[in-house]
């Protein structure tokens, strides 16, 4: 019989029984019966015992349920979530038990307190900018913050942009010698401390201003502590395919194993080439060895802040001089007339269609354009699209956060099936109407993909989830589900499990998801979240040898 108030109030020091579930341990096997018990935070058994063996005191009925590693979240945004949510319902209700941080070369650590401030502020759209001791410096430090306590566990990048920022501010040219050893040694000292590896975001301030060299240098850091070089390239929409092999050319160069943030292939022009992304990828991996992985959230819009569709000469200098130059009636001129005709490199060299910038989050005062396309806004309001797209900026001090609709369907299912692929949510969690890839990444593509489209069988999916990127984050005791493993669990219903978050309410909860443990801790019973907070820093091994 199930307690289920014994459940709930199960400690890690309990032994704890999944009775009667059908397991599926992440290596793409295929699912077993099989009870698992778990004591002192990790499995310490998977069997399937006969009527009348005698229970541990806390035993859970899982009969007709499935149980499956914890899903591991490979693009990530809640840098300040998992700090300033204790709940962290998005994630969690999801059966997020690992989230990878740091991404896009842009967050919190390494800082000085001026870059700190900075970033708190460039950052609003993605994080917002929550009430926190920021008593860090180094990333040695942020991850011992997260180390007193999350809801989910956490590995982090050393964000090539924050670096930059810290040694360089937001100069738009190439780096010295001098400065470009300066950065070097952060990113050593952020891997020393634990980091998985480096991001960049070469779209986005000051990370775009750096050339292939700067990344090859640094990632010679990277190659020095075994870890992995994670891009958001340059460019996603006119040059997409390009933007892929100067990735893969970089790692190639780097000798590093690559691990392509958000691989998309967006834009009307681009439909049905995602193949050819592939292909390169193969190639890649075929002719030159390289160890190429991916990542991918299963909807078609994209998400940033708004400032980020300007072209990057206007976002030199930070914060101050944008919004100085918005100011100007000249140069918005020339700044709308490359982002409407030419194509801003801030909109991947796309002429913009404002139909497709939706706002997703801005300040109190500018709630009115929350939901709304900037096309709708300044039809309603008989504006021209990009003048009310630099008075918004303005506004809101660039803040405000957006939507782009600009994916393929086709594309996403391609990129899915690949056997370099890994699930990351690239989950925006602020603003009144966030992407909804942020509550309901996991079960849609468990619901959607998996159980309604049959793209990918439940036991692939899962492998995709967990022991993929497991492999990849050099975590040789999470990912699957076998005797000594840590138990980072997620136990689910297949023909219930589904996303219930949509665009116009992007907060409500999956449907489906039981139970989730974290560290053999219960994060969430019954669908219910503990209030338990065993959420810890996964700090990678550093490798000597090189």
């Amino acid at each position: 019989m199930v307690d289920r108030q014994a459940a709930a109030d199960w400690r890690p020091d309990y032994e704890l029984l999944l009775r009667g579930g059908t397991v599926v341990d992440g290596t793409g096997g295929p699912p077993r019966r099989a009870d698992v018990l778990i004591r002192d935070g990790r499995i310490a058994s998977m069997e399937r015992h006969r009527p009348g063996f005698p229970l541990p005191q806390h035993t859970i009925d899982v009969g007709g349920l499935v149980v499956a590693p914890g899903f591991i979240d490979m693009h990530s945004h809640s840098d300040l979530a998992v700090l300033a949510d204790p709940e962290h319902i998005a994630k969690v209700a999801q059966g997020v038990t690992t989230e990878v941080l740091g991404q896009d070369g842009l967050s919190y650590a390494p800082v000085t307190d001026a870059t700190l401030g900075q970033l708190r502020e460039q950052l609003r759209g993605w994080n917002g900018d929550p009430e926190l001791d920021y008593d860090w410096r180094s990333v040695g430090e942020y991850l011992d913050r997260i180390d007193r306590g999350a809801a989910v566990n956490a590995a982090y990048l050393v964000p090539h942009g924050t670096v930059r920022l810290a040694v360089m501010g937001t100069d738009e040219r190439a780096a010295t010698a001098e400065e470009l050893a300066r950065m070097r040694a952060l990113v050593e000292e952020g891997l020393a401390q634990g980091a998985a590896g480096l991001s960049t975001g070469l779209t986005y301030t000051p990370g775009m201003y750096a050339d292939d060299e700067e990344i090859v240098e640094l990632c010679a850091a990277v190659r020095a502590h075994g870890g992995y070089y994670c891009p958001h390239h340059r460019n996603y929409g006119a040059e997409v395919v390009r933007g892929y092999l100067d990735c893969l050319e970089i790692a190639r160069r780097a000798q590093v194993p690559l691990h392509l943030a958000h691989c998309h292939v967006n834009f009307p022009p681009n439909a049905g080439r995602a193949h050819e992304v592939l292909d390169a990828i193969d190639r890649a991996s075929a002719e030159h060895g390289l160890d190429v992985t991916l990542d991918t959230y299963p909807y078609l819009a994209g998400a940033t802040y708004l400032a980020a569709l300007l072209p990057s000469r206007v976002q030199a200098g930070g914060t101050a001089a944008t919004l100085a130059r918005l100011r100007d009636p000249a140069r918005r001129a020339e700044i709308a007339h490359e982002i409407e005709v030419s194509g801003s490199d801030g909109h991947h060299g796309m002429p913009m269609d404002w139909s497709t910038i939706v706002i997703s989050g801005t300040g109190e005062e500018q709630a009115w354009a929350v939901g709304r396309s900037i096309a709708e806004l300044a039809a309603e309001r008989g504006a021209a699209p990009a003048e009310l797209f630099f008075d918004l900026l303005l506004a809101d001090e660039l803040a405000t956060g957006c939507l782009v609709q600009v994916g393929n369907e086709d594309n996403v299912r391609a990129i899915m099936t690949h056997r370099a692929h890994t699930g990351g949510s690239d989950g925006i969690l602020v603003g009144a109407r966030p992407h909804p890839r942020g509550w309901g990444t996991f079960p849609r593509y468990l619901g959607h993909y998996v159980r309604e489209l049959g793209l990918l069988s439940l036991e692939e999916a899962v492998a995709h989830f967990t022991s993929r990127p497991a492999r990849r984050l050099g975590l040789a005791d999470r990912g699957v589900l076998r005797r000594g493993a840590v138990a980072d669990l997620v136990v689910f219903d297949p023909d219930r499990v589904a996303d219930t978050a949509t665009y116009e309410n992007p907060k409500r909860r999956p449907a489906g998801i039981e139970h989730v443990f974290v560290n053999g801790v219960k994060t969430l019973a019954y669908g219910r979240r503990t209030g338990l907070l065993p959420g810890r820093a996964l700090r990678r091994r550093t490798d000597p040898r090189g």
